[in-house]
C-alpha cells in the first residue's frame, strides 16, 4: 500500500514507491484538502514570526563592545540555530501547497531537508545545554561557568547535528510515485536492510527520548532546589525570584513537550507501519495527516524559543529597548523662549 503524504518528510524505500497492485488510501480526501489549503499559509506566517523574533534576539545580544555571557551565549545559537530553521519552511510550504510536487530540483530537495534535519537536532541539543548552564547557575552557583567551555560546547553540537543530517544529504532525491500521481516528489530512499530502525533509534531516541530526559533531570533538580535553598534564587545568583523562575522553568518544559511530542509519536508511528506491525488505512491517513499537523507544532517551537528563553527577561527588553532608542532618530534640544527672543532680536537687527 502506497504512503498519500507527506513525502517531504515520509522516508520511502525504492521497493515503496511502486509496489504491485498498489493501492493508496483515499478514506479523507476532505482532510487533505484542508491541508493544501490552509497549512502551508500558517507556515509562512511561522516563518515571518520565527525570523522576526530571532533576528531581533541576535541584534540585541551580538550588539558591538558586548562580550557575550556563558547563558548569552547559548540562546544566541539557539536563535541562529533556528533563523536557519525557518528559512527551511517557505520550501516546506511550497511542497505542501503544490500536492508534494517539489518544483525546486534535487539539490535544494537535500539541500532544504538536509538543513532542515541538522537544525532539529541542533535546537534540541542546545535546549539541553541551556537547561544544564541554568542547573549549573541555580543549584550549584559556586562552580566555574566559561566561556571557553560554551563555546566548544556549542562548536561540538553545531558538528553532531550536521553529522545526523549526513543520511538525508545522501538519500534525498526526486521521484516519481505514479500511485500518488505524482512525478515529482522530494522521497528520502533508504537503501534495505534496518535503515528504518536506525532512523527510529536517531529521529526518536537521541533527538527527543534522551535530550528529554536531560531536560527533565535539570529541571526537577533546579525546581527542588529553590523550594529547598531560598538563597539560591536571591542575591547569591542575581536570579529572578521563586515564583518567575518556576513559571519560566515550567513554561519551557511545558513548550518543548507540546511541540515536539506529536512530531516524534507520529514519527514512531510511522516506523510501525513501516515495519507492518500496525495496518490498513485508517492508519495510513491517520499517520499520513498526523505528521504533517505534528511537524506544524513542531515549527512552533522555533517561535516561541525567543519568547521562553529571552523576551520574559527584564534586562533582556530594556536592552530592546536601548537598541530601540539606538536606532530611531534623536529629537533637537528644546529651545527655550529667552533663547529665541535673543535669536530674533539679533535677526531685526541685522
Amino acid at each position: 500500500m502506497a504512503s498519500r503524504a507527506p513525502l517531504e518528510l515520509l522516508p520511502l524505500n525504492r521497493s515503496q514507491l511502486s509496489p504491485p497492485n498498489a493501492t493508496t488510501c483515499d478514506d479523507a480526501p476532505e482532510a487533505w484538502d484542508l491541508l493544501h489549503r490552509v497549512l502551508p499559509s500558517v507556515i509562512i506566517i511561522i516563518c515571518v514570526c520565527g525570523l522576526l523574533g530571532n533576528l531581533l534576539v541576535l541584534a540585541v545580544l551580538l550588539r558591538p563592545r558586548r562580550r557575550l555571557n556563558v547563558a548569552e551565549m547559548y540562546l544566541a545559537n539557539l536563535a541562529a540555530s533556528d533563523l536557519v530553521f525557518v528559512l527551511g519552511l517557505p520550501f516546506w510550504a511550497a511542497n505542501i501547497s503544490n500536492q508534494f510536487r517539489w518544483p525546486f530540483g534535487g539539490l535544494l530537495c537535500r539541500l532544504v531537508n538536509g538543513v532542515i534535519k541538522a537544525n532539529l537536532f541542533i535546537s534540541i541539543f542546545l535546549v539541553v545545554a541551556i537547561s544544564r548552564d541554568r542547573y549549573r547557575a541555580l543549584v550549584h552557583p559556586m562552580a566555574t561557568r566559561r566561556r571557553r567551555q560554551a563555546r566548544a560546547t556549542c562548536v561540538l553540537i553545531w558538528v553532531a547535528g550536521s553529522l545526523l543530517s549526513v543520511p538525508t544529504f545522501l538519500f534525498r532525491s526526486i521521484e516519481a510515485v505514479p500511485e500518488l500521481n505524482n512525478d515529482s516528489a522530494c522521497v528520502l530512499l533508504h537503501p534495505p536492510g534496518a535503515w528504518h530502525v536506525a532512523r527510529m533509534v536517531e529521529l526518536n531516541v537521541l533527538g527527543f527520548l534522551l535530550p528529554l530526559a536531560a531536560i527533565v533531570f535539570f529541571n526537577c533538580h533546579i525546581l527542588a532546589s529553590l523550594r529547598g535553598r531560598p538563597e539560591v534564587r536571591g542575591a547569591r545568583c542575581g536570579g529572578p525570584p521563586d515564583g518567575r523562575t518556576t513559571a519560566l522553568i515550567l513554561t519551557f518544559v511545558a513548550a518543548f513537550l507540546v511541540c515536539w511530542t506529536p512530531y516524534h509519536f507520529f514519527a514512531f508511528l510511522e516506523f510501525l507501519t513501516q515495519v507492518q506491525v500496525v495496518r490498513g488505512c485508517f492508519w495510513e491517513n491517520f499517520k499520513d495527516l498526523g505528521l504533517q499537523y505534528a511537524s506544524f507544532f513542531a515549527f512552533i517551537n522555533s517561535c516561541l524559543n525567543p519568547v521562553i528563553y529571552v523576551f520574559v527577561g527584564r534586562l533582556f527588553r530594556t536592552r530592546v529597548w536601548d537598541l530601540f532608542k539606538q536606532c530611531t532618530p534623536r529629537r533637537p534640544p528644546a529651545v527655550s523662549w529667552s533663547h529665541r527672543k535673543r535669536v530674533l532680536q539679533l535677526f531685526w537687527q541685522n
